[in-house]
Order: structure tokens, then C-alpha cells, then sequence
């Protein structure tokens, strides 16, 4: 992946979207990246004109390059992708609200399932706004694509922060030992230079409870994943545990692609 020099954030003007503006100048820091604000709107609305104009106002101050606003038509996911394809933005920052009450897809949640781009999604009640220590999940299967963790490493990079690996199972078999093991021990290596801290097998009947614990204990600042559901070498699978983690996290959420 080529150096990140541009974000896409989807802007809404709720809560969630808010959030996701300033995790994303946090993460920027004093790096020159362009920042577009999206949002998707059958008609120019004044209120709407009147907050971008405030909150460029607001954050400006702090960017060496001012926000850059963009109101398309169109269908959320669909339009997305056309305006980041145009931009040449490598990075998505999309806040949610988390679970719904009714149980249902978020509109961040369908946009992860069905595009194939990095995203961080950022709930909008999380205190994380530094990136200190990642936590890279991955299974029992081998790493699908091993190049998507370019992202993982220019994160790491311009944050300094150590990727520590963490696999759950829920099955009492060994871990840690097998062929696939030591091939994605290697990729990791390789792709994740000295940023590397360590890989831990765990078991949880839950894994996404497991996920959690391990989060919570080490002081995790993001959890990154690399979704199934798009797998080229391997079965795709249905991208449950990704779904599940970008609707429970309590912190950003980074899906690799």
C-alpha cells in the first residue's frame, strides 16, 4: 500500500460522524493529508453549510491541509467507493453508534461487509484518540493476503506503535505449532518489521469475548482484522466475526483489505 496522503471520512453530522472527524485529526497529527468529508444528501441542506462552515473553523487551526467538503447522491456503499476511487483516498474513518436496538445491520457495518478497502471505524463513545498498541487478530487459517498488511505497518509506523498478534480459539486443539502457524509467523515478520511485539493463543468458547478480554487487559488502542469475507486463496467465509466486532468494539476498529 502506497503512503497514506488521503482520508475519506462519511459525514452525517451525528454524533458518530463527529467522533470520526476527530479521531481522524488526532490521528493525523502534523502529517500533510488531505482530509474529504462526504456526505451523501438529495439536496444541499443550509443547516448542513452552516456546520461544515464551523467546524472547518474548528479544526483547520490544527491541519496543514483545510477539510474539503463533498455532497454526492447516491446509494451509501456505492458511493463511497466512487468517491474514494476518485480522490485516491487509501484510508476510510467511519463513526458508529454501535448495535442498533432492533438488532439490525449500521450502515458502517454493511459498508465493511461489502467494500474491500481499509476502514477504521470509530465508535462513537470510545476515549481512544492515540495509537499506541494494536492488536492484530487472526485465525487458524493462513494469512489470505499478506500484502493488505502494508496499512497494518504504515499505522504502526507513523504512531510508533507495537501490533501485538492475537489468535482465540474455541476448541481445545494446540495452537501455535502447526505448518500454517509457522507460515503466518513469518508474514508477520516480514510484513510487520520491528513494530512486531508478539503473537498470543488463547481459548474462549466466545471468541469475540476472548477478543475483548485480551483488549481490555492490554491496554488496546485499536483492533485491526483482516475479514474473510473477500479472501481470494481461501473459501471466503461470511465475515461474522468482523460484523460482530465493528458493532460491539469500544474502540476503532481497523479492517484491512
Amino acid at each position: 500500500m502506497q503512503k497514506i496522503s488521503s482520508i475519506l471520512v462519511p459525514f452525517d453530522f451525528s454524533k458518530s460522524a463527529l467522533k470520526a472527524l476527530e479521531y481522524t485529526v488526532n490521528f493525523i497529527g502534523d502529517s500533510a493529508i488531505d482530509v474529504y468529508l462526504l456526505t451523501i444528501s438529495e439536496a444541499d441542506v443550509p443547516e448542513h453549510t452552516e456546520q461544515q462552515q464551523a467546524l472547518s473553523r474548528q479544526y483547520n487551526a490544527k491541519l496543514k491541509r483545510p477539510l474539503q467538503w463533498i455532497t454526492e447522491e447516491g446509494g451509501f456503499s456505492e458511493t463511497i467507493m466512487k468517491v474514494k476511487t476518485e480522490k485516491n483516498a487509501q484510508l476510510v474513518v467511519m463513526g458508529t453508534s454501535g448495535l442498533q436496538k432492533e438488532g439490525g445491520p449500521t450502515h458502517t457495518s454493511q459498508m465493511v461487509m461489502e467494500t474491500d478497502c481499509p476502514v477504521i471505524v470509530v465508535p462513537e463513545n470510545t476515549d481512544r484518540t492515540e495509537v499506541y498498541n494494536i492488536s492484530l487478530v487472526i485465525g487458524n487459517k493462513e494469512i489470505d493476503a499478506p500484502k493488505a498488511l502494508s496499512v497494518l505497518l504504515e499505522i504502526a509506523r507513523k504512531h510508533n506503535a507495537k501490533v501485538h498478534v492475537l489468535s482465540v480459539q474455541n476448541t481445545e486443539e494446540t495452537m501455535g505449532y502447526s505448518e500454517v502457524d509457522e507460515k503466518n509467523e513469518n508474514t508477520l515478520l516480514y510484513y510487520l518489521e520491528d513494530f512486531y511485539s508478539e503473537h498470543t493463543f488463547t481459548e474462549n468458547q466466545d471468541i469475540i469475548e476472548g477478543i475483548f478480554n485480551y483488549t481490555d487487559s492490554h491496554d488496546i488502542d485499536m483492533i485491526a482484522v483482516l475479514p474473510r469475507n473477500h479472501a481470494k486463496r481461501a473459501i471466503p467465509s461470511k465475515g461474522l466475526l468482523t460484523k460482530e466486532l465493528v458493532l460491539q468494539s469500544k474502540i476503532p476498529v481497523l479492517t484491512i483489505e
